[in-house]
């Protein structure tokens, strides 16, 4: 895909893509990250989709304005993490680790967006597992594996070969939104839908789930809006 800048304040950034499909230029903005993408015909002339672009250029500010703004871990950030902001600050230390309110990362401000996604998706590993591990037990259900992804439109899914997956980035939410998925998947091990059944296995693994399924929908494109890496 190729991506160029639509110049002035501010600039906007645009994902080109060909579609065999699409009969004309469309815009789209992701309400999860905000990322803008302009799907053109396949063999339409690329000159001519960025000049529709251009002419929506007022549109899209617009659009993007309304949305959360894209927060970089850098060194003097706050970080969302289980329920706890924390300040992301420079240390003697080898690899990141939580002191008090801080994460303490090594003191390369070049690297420091990669370090600290690589400890938070260590972490969101061991708090997943530890949840999946302990509902599946409940219900003395086996799960074939658990794998972790960056996805942009769902929280978790479960095959039904018992393959459950989960977003990395519920460890920026609060513990019990993270439990609440582990939860939600583990119990399509039981119910492969979502009826009454299943929303009852639900709320035998979690009970009072809601406010945290609430928190979700209404807080989930913040933790989308943390960029790791450029």
């Amino acid at each position: 895909m190729t991506q160029f800048v639509i110049p002035g304040t501010p600039e906007v950034e645009v994902v080109l893509r060909r579609s065999a499909g699409a009969r004309r230029f469309s815009l789209r903005v992701s309400r999860i990250d905000g990322r803008v993408t302009l799907t053109l015909p396949r063999f339409a002339r690329e000159a001519e989709a960025r000049a529709f672009a251009h002419d929506k250029a007022d549109w899209l500010r617009e659009v993007l304005a309304t949305m959360t703004s894209v927060r970089r871990v850098r060194l003097g950030m706050t970080l969302p993490f289980q329920g706890q902001d924390l300040l992301i600050e420079a240390g003697a230390v080898r690899a990141p680790r939580i002191e008090g309110a801080s994460l303490i990362v090594p003191p390369d401000a070049e690297r420091v967006g990669a370090r600290v996604e690589a400890f938070v998706k260590l972490a969101a590993r061991q708090q997943l597992q530890g949840a999946t591990d302990r509902y599946a037990a409940t219900l003395r259900r086996s799960y074939r594996r658990l794998t972790l992804r960056d996805t942009r439109s769902r929280w978790g899914s479960c095959t039904s070969d018992g393959s459950l997956m989960y977003n990395w980035r519920l460890i920026l939410a609060p513990r019990g939104v993270l439990e609440y998925v582990a939860a939600h998947e583990v119990a399509h091990l039981v119910e492969m839908n979502h009826s009454a059944a299943f929303w009852a296995v639900v709320e035998r693994l979690r009970p009072g789930h809601a406010p945290e399924r609430a928190w979700l929908k209404r807080h989930g494109s913040a933790l989308h809006a943390v960029r790791f890496r450029d």
